[in-house]
């Protein structure tokens, strides 16, 4: 350190100023990248805190929910639950009966935990009708809670006369 400080003290006026400068740069330049990790650090602190909060929530009121999951898994009848295919006819029946025959299913995907599947299918239907149109979705909302609506979508053509509809509609399906 001594030595630092006598070769400092040696230099002349001009380069005492530049090594002051360039170390206050040098400061500078750290501690913009320190705050900018602490900002990070913080951020994510915050975030993390938010999320146990949340998860002690969801235990704190476990037994309220495994009480309402069993109270509304006892109303669905079993022989009543849909799987994939019997999704797909389904809904390919309740498209026939409200009068629509542009019809378009897409993929079909399932996911399970061994006690139950969820299927999901995106159902189109291209170029109908208003009536027709609510019709079918009136009936796909009576066939609650065995087939549910995640998604939809309604656009219109040029007239306003003719409608395509997209959904995304699951159903569970409980392991007999």
């Amino acid at each position: 350190m001594r030595t630092l400080r006598a070769y400092f003290l040696t230099r002349l006026l001009r380069e005492k100023l530049l090594l002051v400068v360039l170390m206050a740069f040098g400061a500078l330049w750290w501690l913009s990248a320190f705050s900018t990790r602490m900002n990070a650090f913080s951020t994510q602190q915050r975030r993390t805190t938010s999320a146990l909060k949340e998860q002690q929530q969801w235990l704190d009121h476990r037994k309220e929910i495994e009480l309402s999951a069993e109270k509304a898994a006892a109303k669905l009848d079993p022989a009543k639950t849909l799987d994939g295919s019997r999704l797909l006819a389904v809904v390919n029946n309740l498209a026939r009966e409200a009068g629509l025959r542009s019809t378009v299913s897409g993929g079909l995907t399932q996911q399970s935990n061994g006690q139950f599947s969820v299927h999901t299918l995106d159902y189109t239907v291209n170029r109908a009708e208003w009536d027709p149109l609510t019709k079918f979705y009136s009936a796909l909302q009576q066939q609650s809670p065995y087939i549910g609506i995640e998604r939809v979508m309604l656009t219109a053509d040029a007239t306003g006369v003719q409608h395509s509809l997209s959904l995304r509609v699951s159903s569970v399906e409980i392991s007999r």
